[in-house]
């Protein structure tokens, strides 16, 4: 008899506290987020990070390494101009009479971080259209071996498709110890060219 009583008085319970006494509280209703602890970023996992940055870079570096590199003289002059390339504006070049708009100076490099360096600044000149770059080098004189940058800018200058010219600067940008170098324009840079040369021409007429 008093089971069938309580069972008739929970059914008729209209809120939580009827059914399980004032006491007990219900649940929040907000959802709960799963937060995870923050990874500790320690000097070791840096330094990871950064070489493996480097040997993405060195990954892609299609340049020679240093064994097969002929030396020059520290005090040679380097020199160079792909077919095509107009007399006058090699000549341009090698007196000085562009405006440098980037340059490079791999003083204190080692041979590695160097072909690193030059391989990533001739690509972002390329991209970024920049006609004339200088690359300071230095000329190693009374070194172990001699001008061992300076020949391997020589021999990697070479190498880029976007080099279309390269030559010893004058005396005021670095002499020997520096190089101009002359830069293909990416397409982009072409089109715009093209485009303002089409403009000034239809103003003339």
């Amino acid at each position: 008899m008093t089971s069938s009583k309580h069972s008739k008085d929970s059914s008729n319970a209209t809120s939580f506290g009827d059914l399980l006494g004032n006491d007990v509280k219900p649940l929040s209703k907000k959802p709960t987020a799963y937060k995870p602890k923050p990874s500790l970023i320690t000097p070791g996992v840096l330094e990871r990070r950064r070489a493996a940055q480097r040997e993405t870079v060195s990954d892609i570096n299609e340049l020679d390494s240093a064994d097969v590199i002929a030396p020059v003289d520290p005090l040679a002059y380097l020199e160079y101009q792909k077919p095509g390339v107009q007399h006058g504006v090699y000549k341009n070049l090698r007196t000085g009479k562009y405006e440098i708009q980037s340059r490079l100076d791999l003083h204190g490099y080692s041979v590695e971080q160097a072909r690193v360096a030059l391989w990533q600044f001739i690509a972002d000149c390329h991209k970024h259209s920049i006609r004339c770059a200088l690359v300071t080098h230095g000329k190693g004189q009374g070194r172990q071996e001699p001008a061992k940058l300076k020949s391997c800018v020589n021999h990697w200058l070479r190498q880029f498709e976007h080099v279309l010219a390269f030559h010893t600067a004058q005396k005021i940008h670095g002499g020997v110890g520096a190089t101009y170098v002359l830069i293909k324009k990416d397409s982009v840079a072409k089109q715009k060219t093209g485009v303002k040369i089409d403009q000034a021409k239809r103003l003339k007429r």
